[in-house]
């Protein structure tokens, strides 16, 4: 049996025309909605999504192309792109009855959420990004023999069909070692999680890549829009991130607050998988992000 987020929910709930996303729901009070990152699912937030259900409505979908939601076919490119993905979470919440909520955002997660901050400025009250840049200022700082670390946003950048077959061909593999690397205490993420992780990504190799493949062109070409035009995040933004600027030579904090007014930066000891390796770190986070 697959493990699931204690006393919560699964909703299959529409969002688009033929999309439907699978989301956990549990608790009750003032919404918030998590968006789970790469290699995962909603599962990622499981001891942080019951510590908030005491005094809050919690919402935690499994993105476009990811878990258990659709993965519809990309024909043209913009089918991942993260105002896509934006919208169908502010169309989730809607469908549960919250025209605003806070949301937070791991990894692939906190770009859709960034992306909905920007276009849903009056449905998001508070936004948190864990462990990621906005997409440009990523591109912007892999450069070097540093940037091996991100081989993976190279190869899914490239045109329909190698990357799929290639990482289908070694496909627990592949998304196996960034639950590896990417983890400071294995622990941390047990092995029933572990296989669920895998199973789901098994399943769901083309519309990852696609997902990543929009941030090397349509997702850049919006946040770059944006920024010409001045745009910025109004609501309280936190940002929780792994000191990786000493290493790739910039600083994180300064480059978010290019994009967010009222910004709270904090860096962490712990691996990427923070929300499953320093949950209670998390937690206190979010609850100082919403009292603000």
């Amino acid at each position: 049996m697959s493990p699931t987020i204690p006393d919560f929910d699964l909703h299959r709930i529409p969002v688009a025309d033929d999309v439907t996303l699978t989301a956990a729901v549990g608790g009750s009070g003032s919404p918030i909605v998590l968006l789970h990152g790469f290699p995962q699912t909603h599962l990622m937030w499981r001891h942080v999504a019951t510590d908030l259900a005491a005094d809050h409505t919690v919402i935690c979908p499994d993105l476009r192309g990811y878990g258990a939601s659709d993965k519809p076919a990309d024909p043209d490119g913009t089918v991942y792109s993260k105002r896509t993905m934006a919208a169908d979470v502010v169309a989730l919440a809607r469908a549960l009855g919250h025209e605003r909520f806070a949301l937070a955002g791991h990894d692939r997660g906190a770009l859709v959420a960034v992306r909905a901050g920007l276009d849903h400025p009056d449905a998001v009250t508070h936004l948190a990004a864990l462990d990621v840049l906005p997409t440009p200022d990523m591109w912007d700082v892999m450069r070097g023999t540093t940037a091996a670390v991100g081989f993976h946003l190279y190869l899914m950048a490239q045109p329909p069909g190698l990357p799929e077959q290639l990482i289908s061909g070694a496909a627990d593999a592949f998304f196996g070692h960034f639950l590896d690397v990417w983890t400071r205490n294995p622990d941390a993420i047990p092995a029933e999680v572990r296989a669920a992780y895998l199973a789901a990504c098994r399943e769901a190799v083309p519309s990852i890549v696609a997902d990543y493949r929009a941030s090397a062109g349509i997702d850049v070409e919006h946040d770059r829009a944006d920024r010409a035009a001045g745009h910025r995040l109004a609501m309280p933004v936190s940002v929780l991130q792994q000191d990786w600027g000493a290493a790739l030579g910039y600083d994180a904090a300064e480059l978010w607050r290019a994009w967010a007014t009222d910004l709270d930066h904090t860096t962490v000891t712990c691996g990427h998988f923070m929300a499953e390796e320093s949950p209670a770190e998390v937690i206190k986070a979010l609850r100082s992000l919403m009292a603000r």
